[in-house]
Formats: C-alpha cells, sequence, structure tokens
C-alpha cells in the first residue's frame, strides 16, 4: 500500500470500529480514512479521536469517491447489497480500477450478485470477499484473521491485500476463488458456535458435579478436548477474566449473529451436499437464545446462561468458605 492512498471503510459496528480505529493508528502518514455509517455519533466519535486522520463521509458513494481502497464491514447481505448498489452506494461512484473489500459474513449468492455487477460495469475494479475473524476482542486488539476469497498466487492485489490487513489483523489466509473466503468463516462459525455449546454443556456438567471451572478448564485445555473456545471464550463467568463472559457477555460476537451465521452454513451446506447432524439442534439453540429476553444482544457464549449454568459459583464458593 503506497503512502498517497486513502482508505475508506463503512459499518462501524461492534467489530468495524476497532479495525477502522487500527487503521486510524497504523496507516502512512499521508493517507486518510473516510467512513461512513448509517449511526452518525459513531462516525462523529472516531474523527474526533483522530481529527486528522478520519473524515466523515455523507454516504457510501461519498466514501468511494475519496477513497482508492474501500472496505465494508456490515451485519448482513441485504445491508451489503444496499452500500454497494443501491441509490447512493459505491457503485454509485465511478470505482474504474479501485480495490473493493468486503470483510461481512453474509450469504454466497449475494457476493456473487454483487461481485458480476462490479464486473460488468467495472471491469477494471477488483472485488474481494474478506470475512474476518477473532472476534470484538481481536478486532480491538488488531490480531483478526482474514479469509480472503483468492489464490494466494492468483491476484495483482495480494501484496497490497496483505500489508492492508496487516494494519488490522495478525493473518491472512488465502482460501482459492472468489466467495470462497465466506465459505470458509461460515465453516468456521458453524464449528465455533457448535464448541460454544458443547462447551456450555461440559462445564455444567462438571460444575454440577463438583467440580470447579477453572480446574475444569485446565482439563480441557490439557487433553484432547482443548479448544479456543474454552481457553479464550469460556462461556462461564470468573474462568478467563478477559472472555465477553467475565464482563456481562459484553464486547462478544452477539447471539443474533452466531444464529445468522450457522443458518447461513446450513444452507451452504444444503447447496454443496453436506450432512449435518449437529446443525439443526444448534441452530435452534442459538434462535431460542437470541429470543430470550436475558440473553438477547449478547455475546453467544451467552448459551451458558440459556442452558441453565450457574454463573455465580463464584460468589457461592466464597461464601460457602
Amino acid at each position: 500500500m503506497t503512502k498517497s492512498k486513502d482508505i475508506g471503510f463503512i459499518g462501524l459496528g461492534n467489530m468495524g470500529y476497532w479495525m477502522a480505529t487500527n487503521l486510524a493508528e497504523k496507516v502512512p502518514v499521508n493517507s486518510k480514512i473516510h467512513v461512513f455509517d448509517i449511526i452518525p455519533a459513531l462516525v462523529d466519535d472516531i474523527c474526533g479521536k483522530y481529527p486528522d486522520r478520519v473524515m466523515g463521509c455523507s454516504s457510501p458513494k461519498d466514501v468511494a469517491d475519496k477513497s482508492d481502497t474501500i472496505l465494508t464491514m456490515l451485519p448482513e447481505g441485504k445491508h451489503v447489497k444496499a452500500v454497494y448498489m443501491g441509490p447512493g452506494g459505491i457503485c454509485s461512484s465511478d470505482v474504474g480500477q479501485k480495490l473493493l473489500v468486503d470483510c461481512s459474513t453474509i450469504d454466497i449468492a449475494t457476493f456473487l450478485e454483487i461481485k458480476d455487477h462490479i464486473t460488468e460495469n467495472f471491469p477494471c475494479a477488483s472485488f474481494y470477499d474478506a470475512p474476518v475473524s477473532g472476534g470484538v476482542i481481536g478486532a480491538e486488539r488488531g490480531t483478526i484473521a482474514f479469509f480472503l476469497g483468492c489464490a494466494e498466487d492468483n491476484t495483482k492485489d495480494i501484496q497490497e491485500l496483505r500489508q492492508l490487513f496487516n494494519l488490522m489483523g495478525n493473518k491472512l489466509i488465502p482460501c482459492g476463488g472468489p466467495s470462497l473466503g465466506i465459505a470458509a468463516k461460515l465453516s468456521n462459525n458453524y464449528l465455533s458456535g457448535i464448541i460454544a455449546i458443547a462447551c456450555s454443556e461440559a462445564m455444567d456438567m462438571g460444575m454440577k458435579a463438583g467440580l470447579d471451572p477453572r480446574v475444569l478448564a485446565q482439563v480441557y485445555a490439557a487433553g484432547n478436548a482443548q479448544n479456543t473456545i474454552c481457553d479464550t471464550f469460556n462461556p462461564v463467568p470468573g474462568v478467563d477474566p478477559d472472555a465477553p463472559s467475565s464482563n456481562g457477555y459484553q464486547k462478544g460476537f452477539k447471539v443474533q449473529l452466531m444464529k445468522k451465521d450457522i443458518a447461513l452454513a446450513l444452507d451452504m451446506a444444503c447447496r454443496v451436499g453436506s450432512t449435518n447432524v449437529l446443525g439443526r439442534v444448534g441452530l435452534q439453540t442459538y434462535k431460542e437464545a437470541s429470543e430470550d429476553e436475558r440473553c438477547k444482544d449478547l455475546d453467544s457464549r451467552i448459551v451458558f446462561r440459556y442452558l441453565g449454568g450457574n454463573e455465580n459459583w463464584n460468589a457461592e464458593q466464597k461464601n460457602e468458605n
């Protein structure tokens, strides 16, 4: 990425805000970041923190007009389609030879529809899917991974993308052709979501049998049940002080988004002919948890609460002692 290139960033949600913040901290001194979100307060906030680096814009088209590279980070396919193809969208601008990257987790059909539209109308522009993994904590720390929908040796943009992603994360995995980054992310989130349910159930049964959850976490880490959810995003409050569960299940991956991603993964599985024994039960669990007032809008590991896990174990232990 050359020093003269300006970056556009659209979508300042839980993940996008921190991705844009890392860009503001790390882009070359002569670069500007042009941002847009439908919530003006989010734009005002990041512009206020970096007044000489981050500039607010009035629309996705305004972002595209002023930027050489444009990143989007949005909740669902309908939002991505509107931002690219809707009135006042990115494609209302002349994106010419610009580099466009969607980091959202959406359905493959919508991504390909947008890609076809860009290819037809702006044949010299480049458009990639590059969904991310690592959660809000990873986005804030700059440790997220990007799953890029292209082959490592098959694009003129790979080095520029690598430099760009290094400003926000610590890993880039080229996954093959267009939409395969999305396919990788859906597969990843399916596995992550199912593991979170299994981890919640396993922790709950062990705790009810009399085990300290911190001991259980050590057992899993030492054995073949070891997994990142238990290690870094443990669903039991107080096991990992940095996990969303230990902070009111805040600053995580919302349970509604996990429901959405598992539904998208199951749709993909059906399309490609994959059998998923656990998927339907997992989807139903997240659907019900996302509609439960005790769980809605909280980190997806809130399934521990939904399943009846004891969140007050630490206080109870202290009272017993």
